[in-house]
């Protein structure tokens, strides 16, 4: 009877084992719903068996991506055309895609995300939608194709393709007759997922401004995926997608605790605005996938994070920003706050009007490119590879290459398991005596903590907390050297101000003290910061006597300054004599905007 009774027992133990085992291998790939009256401490198991599909967990490990932003713009000097463009002015002199993409390539670059159509309504491909393509300009005598060119060129480079298609479409005069845009708009992407082979990824952003009817668009966001996934299936939908969520900034800055596995809904569920309200998320939010916003939460997606950020200053061409092309430093602090935050970077380089990447820009790359071969070529972790299974509280140390200076640690989990480290802690053996070198929360794909230089005998990895077991499989240390910082202040006023006074606070009229002669003025927010009451549309007015107002022609519009918020110089048509300078500006929601002296510049003509 006890030689049974403990068989008996044995057994259970081994079908207690066994069932353990069972729930460790249930994984929820994407999304889970979690049972109604569901404890914390079940979501939080729960949240820790998510996991991603086979394409975002390959979009993850490629880590650079880059934008391409070329059309229109490029040649009319603007960030948002108004579709009432010329196509004649698309003429690109020297365009030579493979140049565009063996460069990325060769500075370690994976994928290529190209603005087929930007807000313009300007499609780079010759569609049969629209007249206001490239079949309508003297570029390749009608007969060019940008998006084959880069198809075949990412083919031959054996680099990654992808397309970024406006909803927002500013020529087509459909738009805001909904279903007969939303028709018009899956026409083109059935002809972009169509007929250039595969297509690894689709970009969407949310923008829905009026159209040249002045309505504005109910987009079917529930067509448009189904078009993607049965065209191409195994593309990730990015930004207005379930695949890929954007960061909430284009300034190139993640979050220290980024989760990938998120309690934000994807924008185009039906249910996000609701579900997100309730949650109080939004994609700026601090907290996205936190023990205190799961407690409330009802579902979770497996929706990592894009950061995305141009180059430049702008996200297409212009000449005048030739010389402010980020400098090493600000591209590497990128790199780590991205990157090494657990997103994936979408670095924009824009080609210029010959059809080329900039040789400033191919140059930086390069920089880029050889920077971060110096920094990670060498690993000082000897035995820091292999799978560790660490509860909260677990500590592993890792030995160190002999008198190897470090000041970066990476951390890696295994996301194919799921993101499970809610907080960590670094220490170096250090003269014999073990020396905090940073903390953190999340880890995901990549987390990278930089600290000083220290010479350290050994690593310890100190797991605070975790969710269930983490799958920790990479510990890496090394050394990153010192960059000047070469980028300077940025100079967009001519004129000092202590001789300016402010004449009118509503709309803004300054008194710039003398008679001058202006070629452009510039808005820049304070700050580099978005607010509601920013300034969007415009009109900028001239005068000699503060009583008698000359609106100077422009575009009348600070195109997305709400997304980035750095400074915009407008230049004249022709040059202007003023004393008086007044900005009639709305906001981004409408009503006025509530603009400040600090905030303008003026060029004078020299």
């Amino acid at each position: 009877m006890k030689k049974l009774n403990r068989l008996t027992a044995m057994a259970c133990l081994c079908l207690a084992a066994l069932s353990a085992q069972a729930q460790e291998e249930h994984y929820f790939v994407k999304h889970l719903n979690f049972p109604p009256g569901s404890s914390l401490e079940q979501k939080v198991d729960m949240a820790a068996r998510l996991v991603p599909t086979p394409q975002q967990l390959e979009w993850q490990q490629m880590e650079l991506t880059a934008f391409l932003h070329f059309g229109i713009n490029t040649f009319t000097d603007r960030e948002w055309g108004d579709g009432k463009e010329d196509p004649a002015l698309f003429n690109p002199t020297e365009l030579n895609a493979e140049q565009w993409v063996k460069n990325l390539k060769e500075a370690g670059f994976r994928m290529v995300i190209l603005t087929a159509k930007h807000h313009d309504g300007f499609c780079l491909w010759p569609t049969k939608t629209t007249k206001h393509s490239v079949a309508s300009s003297p570029w390749r005598n009608g007969k060019g194709d940008v998006v084959k060119e880069l198809r075949d060129a990412c083919t031959k480079y054996g680099m990654k393709f992808g397309v970024y298609l406006s909803p927002w479409d500013r020529n087509a005069e459909c738009y805001g007759d909904s279903p007969r845009y939303n028709r018009f708009f899956i026409e083109q992407l059935t002809e972009l997922l169509s007929n250039y082979g595969e297509v690894h990824e689709v970009w969407f952003d949310g923008a829905n401004g009026e159209g040249p009817n002045g309505k504005k668009q109910v987009y079917d966001w529930d067509a448009f995926y189904k078009t993607i996934q049965r065209l191409q299936p195994k593309a990730t939908m990015a930004i207005m997608g379930d695949d890929v969520r954007w960061v909430g900034n284009e300034k190139g800055l993640g979050r220290e605790t980024e989760w990938s596995a998120t309690v934000l809904t994807p924008g185009i569920y039906a249910r996000s605005e609701a579900n997100n309200k309730a949650l109080g998320v939004f994609p700026k939010a601090a907290d996205l996938g936190g023990r205190q916003i799961l407690s409330k939460a009802g579902e979770l997606f497996w929706y990592p994070s894009e950061v995305d950020v141009s180059i430049r200053p702008g996200w297409f061409y212009h000449a005048a920003e030739d010389g402010k092309v980020k400098s090493l430093k600000q591209l590497s602090d990128i790199y780590f706050q991205s990157v090494g935050y657990n997103s994936v970077l979408l670095l924009n380089i824009p080609p210029d009007r010959r059809g080329l990447i900039h040789e400033n820009d191919v140059e930086r790359l390069k920089e880029f490119a050889a920077y971060r071969e110096k920094t990670f070529g060498v690993d000082y972790t000897s035995d820091g590879k292999g799978l560790w299974q660490a509860e909260s509280g677990a500590s592993r140390e890792y030995s160190q290459k002999p008198d190897a200076k470090i000041n970066v640690v990476l951390l890696q989990e295994d996301i194919s398991k799921g993101q499970r480290v809610e907080a960590f802690k670094v220490e170096g053996l250090v003269g014999g005596q073990w020396k905090c070198l940073g903390e953190g929360t999340t880890v995901g794909y990549k987390r990278m903590i930089r600290f000083p230089e220290v010479s350290a005998e050994r690593l310890r990895i100190t797991v605070l907390s975790s969710r269930r077991k983490a799958n920790i499989c990479n510990v890496a240390s090394y050394y990153a050297g010192p960059i000047a910082d070469e980028t300077g202040k940025a100079k967009w006023n001519d004129l000092p101000r202590d001789g300016w006074t402010v004449v009118d606070s509503q709309p803004l009229a300054v008194d710039l003290g003398q008679e001058v002669t202006l070629s452009a003025f510039t808005y820049a927010p304070r700050n580099e910061t978005a607010s509601p009451a920013m300034a969007f549309h415009y009109k900028f007015f001239i005068s000699s006597d503060g009583k008698s107002w000359i609106e100077v022609p422009t575009n009348g519009e600070f195109s997305n300054i709400m997304h980035n918020p750095l400074p915009q110089t407008v230049t004249f048509g022709k040059p202007v004599k003023a004393r008086y300078i007044k900005l009639d500006a709305t906001a981004p929601a409408g009503g006025k905007a509530v603009v400040g002296m600090d905030e303008l510049g003026v060029t004078l003509v020299k």
